[in-house]
């Protein structure tokens, strides 16, 4: 098989790090030289795994863009920079016709989605790029079209714990309530319970120190009324790991998709990537 040429955007960040060191040991892909990253990076460079990545911030990039598409014709992006970036990078990917694989969550979905489909290259957006977590939302979207209104008057808890660094409210959770609601619930994304303090994270979730940096943990509580009934969902991630192999699938997923003749869908979740596979 002909290795895949992919740009992990976001370093130096924990998660593109993470992505950049799987990457470079992965038969699959050639991991190009460069990366997208932030106006206020202070380096232009980083090593990772002996590897030295080109950092490109937003005030460069539509002129360096030129003389990457000259070394690598195609490759495909694999974005895990800042919320704040979102659908700016969006616009830049489809704007160059790079398919990319979003994912970094935040920014606006909406405007994220509506570029995709106005473009002529396909892209993965997902809020989370664990295959398990993605199969659990696949099975609370099949309970929320099959059962609508089973938990209607019960009282929707939700709490998510993610490391301090973390910008914005967990994107998996709020697709959560967007099912839960369907269920009956009546909940809104504003009221998710947000924890960032290592403190608490330790000392009252009991979270492994050594996770403190980079974790995800989500707790769904849904209680009746009269008190006589509680049903709680629960996924607790340590590390960043887990997210490796879903996003691979999705750059694979994206490659196959590309050498269709006949494919007038450009937007496709993870969802999309598990039922392929």
């Amino acid at each position: 098989m002909e290795k895949i040429p992919i740009m992990i955007n976001g370093l130096p960040g924990n998660v593109a790090r993470i992505m950049a060191v799987a990457g470079l040991k992965d038969d699959r892909f050639t991991v190009m030289p460069y990366s997208l990253t932030g106006q206020d990076i202070p380096h232009t460079c980083v090593t990772i795994a002996k590897t030295d990545f080109m950092l490109i911030k937003p005030d460069t990039r539509d002129e360096k863009i030129k003389e990457i598409l000259s070394q690598y014709p195609f490759f495909i992006a694999v974005d895990y920079t800042h919320p704040s970036a979102v659908n700016g990078n969006a616009r830049f990917y489809t704007r160059n016709k790079i398919p990319f694989v979003m994912g970094t969550t935040g920014g606006n979905r909406e405007e994220l989605e509506q570029t995709v489909r106005k473009a002529s290259t396909p892209a993965v957006i997902s809020p989370n790029m664990a295959k398990q977590i993605v199969g659990l939302q696949a099975m609370m979207a099949y309970a929320a079209k099959t059962f609508p209104g089973l938990f209607k008057g019960y009282c929707l808890e939700v709490k998510e714990s993610h490391q301090k660094g973390k910008a914005d409210t967990s994107g998996t959770a709020k697709a959560m309530v967007g099912y839960f609601n369907e269920l009956g619930a009546d909940f809104k994304v504003e009221n998710i319970q947000q924890v960032r303090d290592p403190e608490i994270q330790e000392n009252q979730w009991q979270i492994p120190k050594e996770h403190l940096s980079g974790h995800g943990w989500h707790t769904y509580t849904l209680t009746a009324e009269d008190g006589s009934s509680l049903f709680e969902f629960k996924h607790n991630i340590n590390g960043r790991d887990i997210y490796v192999s879903g996003t691979f699938d999705a750059v694979v997923f994206l490659h196959k998709k590309l050498h269709l003749k006949d494919n007038k869908n450009r937007l496709f979740t993870m969802i999309d990537v598990l039922n392929q596979n």
